[in-house]
């Protein structure tokens, strides 16, 4: 094998460490000197293959460990975290960020969580002067509660075996046909747990989604939800009577910052269980393998939404049967990102939008249409992305609903089992939209559509000179 120009030194030390190997010990095992050993730890020397896989040998990790990005956010998150005018006089740069990420991961994350933190408390500090002062006062960041949710999914990569098990356990006693409906549900529910599942419209100022009434043992669900909505709720019941221990082991294996965060990603693993009720992991597996992934085509196989469907492919991550490793985001029209995940190595932005020449926007202009693109970032990698419209509220007359886009992409080496890539020539440069993350962490200065300079780039306003945006002079 040839050499590998990457960064691994500094994981090959962490994982090292994780054993309680002292680095003459594995030196003496690897048959090289301990200061050769060292060089290599400390990003000084590159490794060759062979003993690439040595070292992985004796620590016991496989190769992928390594070279995969485990951290796909980070040096992006460290980014858009030091944009703080509190950072500004440091004149911190891209590279600068890149070796902290790369030779200090763990640091670079306790940093994220300050950031978190300190961002959260601001935003605490603001509502109560808001509410204090009858003012609303503009100009701060947003705050996603969700980002916790985030962070846990991408730690756990998506994939909770316990709940796929307990899940596969369930669609075995509803299943008819090979599909899950919804009076099976609500029928297994009474048998099981003695619960009565209820369709009734919400009083005039009282709306609701779903209500639990733990005493008189009573699901409510509003007729305003979609039968696929109520699927889900009802599949998400189960799993709150029979696989909440399951639940609860695996957020006792993750530090949240508040109570509040850690609720949020329970009633997170409830809906994953129950999505995996409805979409079992070999039967759903086996029709995007032989759909190509075919949203909408999968979408009708199983009855379930456009979105529950999205949100399913990026679950399939059994190391003994795995599918695409896929990015999921979603986005109001605003360009909030309420959904992020990504395990196709694409960075997706914590704190702000996205890049405007991402899809997941432009899909707003033709609502319920899937639109595929081919990506490519600032660093030359390409990724299959798709991104479509959905419709979120009231399913009644007269009531507004909110539309959200849906985006979905992988790394353009598996187009061809991805069927949007049909009309799409991914050889052909012409067909390809440079994106970058999010304007303060992209480096193009080619973009029309720059809405803010560059981070890592002394910005200056020359009058008499402009480029294709007003941020850029060159």
């Amino acid at each position: 094998m040839s050499q590998i120009n990457l960064k691994i030194g500094p994981k090959i030390k962490a994982f090292r460490r994780q054993l309680g190997l002292q680095a003459n010990k594995l030196a003496e095992e690897l048959g090289i000197s301990p200061s050769y050993l060292n060089l290599i730890e400390s990003g000084k020397r590159k490794i060759d293959g062979d003993l690439l896989l040595k070292v992985c040998e004796k620590l016991k990790i496989e190769l992928s460990d390594l070279t995969t990005k485990s951290d796909l956010n980070l040096a992006n998150n460290i980014s858009e975290l030091l944009d703080d005018q509190l950072f500004e006089d440091l004149d911190i740069l891209g590279p600068e960020v890149n070796d902290l990420v790369s030779t200090n991961p763990k640091i670079a994350r306790a940093l994220i969580k300050l950031g978190d933190n300190f961002k959260q408390k601001d935003h605490d500090i603001i509502n109560k002067v808001e509410n204090l002062s009858g003012k609303i006062i503009d100009k701060r960041k947003a705050a996603f509660p969700g980002e916790v949710i985030s962070d846990f999914l991408q730690e756990n990569k998506n994939y909770f075996p316990k709940l796929e098990d307990f899940a596969n356990i369930i669609f075995g006693k509803v299943q008819k046909n090979n599909r899950t409906r919804y009076m099976s549900l609500c029928e297994y529910l009474k048998s099981e747990y003695s619960i009565i599942v209820k369709d009734i419209i919400p009083e005039e100022d009282k709306p609701f989604s779903k209500i639990y009434n733990k005493d008189k043992k009573e699901l409510l669900l509003s007729d305003y939800n979609s039968l696929e909505t109520k699927k889900l709720h009802a599949a998400a019941q189960i799993a709150q009577e029979g696989a909440m221990n399951d639940i609860n082991e695996y957020l006792s294996k993750f530090t949240f910052p508040s109570n509040e965060s850690k609720k949020l990603t329970q009633v997170a693993l409830l809906n994953y269980c129950a999505a995996a009720i409805l979409m079992p992991y070999k039967l759903f597996h086996t029709e995007c393998k032989k759909l190509k992934y075919d949203l909408e085509l999968l979408q009708n196989t199983f009855a379930t939404s456009f979105e529950q469907v999205t949100h399913r492919v990026t679950c399939l991550q059994d190391p003994k049967l795995p599918g695409i490793p896929f990015h999921m985001l979603r986005v109001d029209i605003a360009g909030n990102i309420s959904k992020r995940f990504s395990l196709s190595g694409i960075d997706i932005p914590r704190y702000g939008g996205a890049c405007p020449r991402w899809n997941v926007y432009s899909a707003f202009t033709r609502p319920g249409v899937i639109q595929a693109a081919v990506s490519k970032m600032t660093n030359g990698e390409k990724y299959v992305c798709i991104a479509r419209t959905v419709e979120k509220g009231v399913g009644r007359y007269g009531l507004s609903k909110s539309i959200l886009s849906i985006g979905l992409g992988c790394e353009a080496k598996y187009a061809k089992e991805f069927i949007y890539t049909e009309n799409i020539d991914i050889s052909d440069k012409k067909t390809e939209i440079p994106i970058g993350v999010s304007c303060r962490t992209c480096d193009r200065l080619d973009c029309s559509q720059r809405a803010f300079p560059p981070l890592h780039k002394k910005f200056d306003v020359d009058i008499n000179n402009r480029g294709v945006s007003v941020y850029v002079s060159d």
